[in-house]
């Protein structure tokens, strides 16, 4: 599975990106804005340090005018994905954007039916979002696994990546690899919390009292 970054903070996503485990960047105008600077300044500084596909969202709602700045956000850096919402002019946007060799992320995918319209779309990464939808009462890791039978069924014709996004706990992120989601797109905080268990901090703090016992040093030797 590949960890794309769900954030707009140039310093977590450095940060994070220096452990060779990043493997791209989702951002959306909710976390741009957090930030409050300049979305191109972001975007630029992002794509630098990130070599993976890094997901910028237009703006507009018309399939023209998306287009435009579909365009606008493709011309900034090579691995810029251009992010469109699930709706009918989203679904033409990412028709023409495709066929323009550009790639595209269909995002807030919350039935299948959404999902197999983004495929055949030409949608290069369709993002279902699971925690919204637990939120709600439904199953987001369902929706996740009818959408892999979907692409499954149609291997040659449907070539979509599961981004699994809306992720909001480590046990989200694992159940999605098991369905076969290619990608999680994962807060900062999520990502730390996978590297984390009591039991390894336990094991590490016996050791080292054990270690210290002893009154030997490594370095030095």
């Amino acid at each position: 599975m590949k960890f794309f970054i769900d954030s707009a903070d140039i310093g977590e996503i450095r940060e994070l990106s220096d452990t060779g485990l990043v493997d791209g960047v989702t951002t959306n105008p909710t976390l741009v804005a957090r930030t409050g600077r300049d979305f191109f300044e972001v975007l630029d500084e992002i794509c630098a340090v990130v070599s993976g596909p890094v997901s910028a969202e237009v703006a507009a709602t018309d399939v023209d005018n998306m287009v435009t700045e579909g365009r606008a956000l493709a011309a900034r850096a090579k691995n810029v994905a251009v992010k469109v919402p699930l709706t009918w002019d989203g679904l033409k946007a990412c028709r023409a954007l495709t066929q323009a060799g550009i790639a595209v992320n269909v995002t807030l995918c919350f039935s299948p039916a959404q999902a197999l319209l983004a495929a055949k779309a030409g949608a290069r990464f369709i993002s279902p979002f699971v925690g919204r939808l637990d939120d709600i009462g439904h199953s987001g890791m369902t929706l996740i696994a009818e959408i892999r039978e979907i692409l499954d069924n149609y291997p040659d014709t449907l070539k979509s990546e599961i981004l699994a996004a809306s992720i909001r706990n480590p046990l989200h992120v694992i159940e999605a690899a098991k369905l076969g989601a290619e990608i999680a797109t994962i807060p900062p905080n999520v990502m730390r919390q996978l590297a984390s268990h009591a039991l390894t901090d336990k094991g590490l703090g016996d050791f080292l009292a054990d270690w210290n016992k002893t009154g030997q040093t490594i370095a030095d030797r």
